[in-house]
């Protein structure tokens, strides 16, 4: 059974200092290796914190999708005031992505997956999707007590994405630890 969708009135939380602290978007961007002229996504983009720092590392476009079109439209603000117009709302579910196949350079998913209904799909849509070579990073919450995040029976341990990573055929890289996060790191190959 897949969490509790975010709710859009509690945006600005994804936006908040703590957050840094938590899970630098920059850093999760940087894993991608992106180059200059790939196409990003960024799959549950909600507000665009980590779509933004996607749009710095490229002048082609960023995909931004979300099921949730109040956070796509708050995204399409903060991307129009921060100058980065490559920037593309898309409102759909991960588990069907109106992209073409080996159409982009690298993706992110941030704190989406334990939402997602059907996460080898979803994963399934990450490999189509993916060009040959190219990474995704998968963020997600540890399933332990916080004061963060969704509660406890929402969260989904490591080897649960990693399992489902691998039944949709993508390679598991490695898996990052964080404090209360961590990053499955995978790539289409």
């Amino acid at each position: 059974m897949a969490g509790e969708r975010f709710d859009p009135a509690k945006a600005d939380r994804l936006l908040a200092p703590d957050r840094k602290a938590l899970i630098d978007a920059d850093w999760v961007a940087d894993l991608l290796e992106l180059k200059d002229g790939d196409t990003a996504c960024d799959l549950g983009a909600g507000n665009g914190y980590f779509t933004l720092p996607l749009a710095e590392r490229t002048q082609n476009d960023v995909y931004a999708v979300d099921v949730e079109p109040e956070m796509l439209g708050l995204l399409g603000v903060r991307a129009m005031e921060a100058g980065f117009e490559q920037v593309g709302l898309i409102e759909a579910t991960l588990e069907d992505i109106p992209l073409p196949d080996d159409s982009v350079g690298g993706l992110v998913a941030a704190f989406v997956m334990h939402e997602v209904e059907d996460r080898v799909q979803a994963f399934r849509e990450m490999k189509r999707m993916l060009k040959d070579g190219s990474k995704g990073a998968i963020v997600e919450w540890k399933k332990e007590e916080f004061t963060k995040g969704p509660p406890l029976h929402e969260r989904l341990e490591s080897d649960v994405l990693v399992a489902d990573a691998n039944e949709a055929n993508l390679k598991v890289m490695e898996v990052i630890n964080l404090d209360h996060v961590y990053v499955v790191l995978v790539r289409n190959e």
